[in-house]
């Protein structure tokens, strides 16, 4: 029988995933596939057009796992390889530690990108299993490099590990293993998932689908099934995967009691030939536009968070932490910053506004900017990837509601905006003077030296 006191909690977090992709947020078929099967997900619960992530896959990763903005843990930029480990402390806790004490079964399928090193695996922060890659999907290119030799240089491997144990290398990442991973990951947590509900046992299922992370490479029941090339394929690849795992759900008569959020990491991809698309507003990941700072993110949870919603109040990635960890029954940590806030009663659809304004945002170790409401400070301005970041002399304001593209600065009209822009921003840095910051690649037992 289900445990109606502690409700499943499923996060179903998508690679690179663009504001512009799905059809539920103007995407779908004018990207050349139909995501039904999300789109109806999304009638069936809550869909937010506020969502802000990181604006990359570490920093994104790390604050839905500690419920603390990356700046704080180190974990702001996604490493680079040859260049330390780098990773979440010990003195971190996750969502996974957090649930696992009102008695949670935890795994994590797919990528970690927060350590890849002895006491830095997801099993040594509170999963009980995983399987997976450490860092990124990209480094199945090795092997096709004509440049690239294994025996001198470094091979990635699919990884496998449980709580107590070492993780284990299961095989090297390829451009087949990675073009199929996938499967194995929806077997993996098809057994996660009947094993515990078939024991009356609540679980945390951190499902990190490989898609649509670089190379966008369809299986091959999905290879031209759009018509319309690789990428619209791997769009309807991932939808398709997305509709099986609610199946499942519905087969075992979870659903009811199963909280599901699907929702992206990022922005979306830059380089050819896999770019993405933010879709209404402007930009990619790795930089400080709203295309950076947007992805679809939709909560469903039947009976509780309202069907048929929308909302663009603004959420943080950090709020999802505090929210599910209430849910779940969990104690959130009182002992450290915690930047995440309590969205339940915002999600529950008994108050219709969020219980947060604005957030600061940075790239990499650069603060770029602040949001309050509908209006945005930046200070970095960078609309691509690979663009040069130029630092402003003066921030420019932009106002999201006229101007989604952020094409017109409007500082001089709109003043009085910086004094709310400037009260989160400053906040912040109070915050950091009573918890100094962990520095980027500290050790593994770095622990914040609090002010006497």
């Amino acid at each position: 029988m289900p445990n109606m006191d502690k409700p499943n909690i499923i996060f179903f977090f998508v690679d690179n995933l663009g504001f512009g992709e799905l059809g539920c947020y103007g995407g779908g078929i004018l990207r050349g596939a139909d995501t039904a099967r999300i789109d109806r997900f999304a009638y069936e619960g809550t869909r937010l057009t506020n969502f802000a992530p990181e604006a990359q896959c570490t920093p994104s990763r790390s604050a839905l796992m500690t419920g603390r903005y990356a700046a704080r843990s180190g974990t702001q930029s996604v490493p680079i390889p040859g260049l330390g480990d780098g990773g979440l402390v010990a003195w971190e806790r996750t969502i996974a530690e957090i649930l696992s004490d009102p008695g949670y079964a935890t795994l994590i399928l797919g990528k970690w990108h927060l350590g890849h090193s002895q006491g830095r695996w997801p099993t040594d922060h509170g999963f009980d299993a995983w399987y997976g890659i450490p860092r990124s999907y990209d480094e199945c290119l090795w092997s096709e490099d004509p440049w690239y030799d294994p025996q001198r240089d470094p091979v990635s491997y699919v990884m496998e590990g449980r709580k107590g144990e070492p993780a284990r290398e299961v095989e090297q990442l390829t451009v087949d293993v990675r073009r199929d991973i996938d499967v194995e990951y929806e077997r993996r947590a098809r057994d996660f998932i009947k094993r515990n509900a078939d024991a009356g046992r609540p679980f945390f299922l951190y499902y990190c689908h490989s898609l649509l992370h670089l190379p966008t490479i369809p299986r091959a029941e999905f290879k031209g099934a759009t018509g319309h090339g690789d990428f619209a394929d791997c769009l309807l690849e991932l939808d398709h995967d997305f509709g099986r795992l609610l199946d499942h759900l519905d087969q075992l008569g979870i659903v009811e009691n199963t909280i599901v959020v699907f929702f992206g990491d990022n922005g979306p991809e830059e380089s050819q030939p896999w770019r993405g698309t933010s879709g209404f507003f402007e930009g990619s990941y790795f930089t400080g536009m709203e295309g950076s700072l947007r992805t679809p993110c939709i909560i469903r949870w039947p009976g509780r968070v309202p069907a048929g919603r929308s909302s663009d109040e603004i959420v943080h990635i950090t709020d999802l932490f505090t929210t599910m960890v209430r849910w779940g029954g969990g104690e959130v940590p009182a002992d450290r910053v915690i930047d995440g806030v309590d969205q339940g009663l915002f999600f529950l659809g008994e108050q219709e506004n969020s219980n947060r304004e604005g957030f600061p945002f940075w790239n990499g170790e650069q603060l770029y900017g602040v949001k309050w409401r509908n209006w945005k400070a930046v200070m970095k301005r960078q609309k691509y990837m690979w663009d040069p970041a130029e630092t402003l002399s003066m921030p420019h304001l932009f106002n999201l509601i006229e101007d989604p593209k952020e094409r017109e600065n409007v500082a001089i009209h709109h003043t009085w905006v910086f004094y709310h822009l400037g009260r989160i921003l400053l906040d912040y840095l109070a915050s950091t003077a009573k918890e100094p910051p962990t520095p980027p690649g500290a050790p593994l037992d770095f622990v914040p030296t609090l002010p006497a």
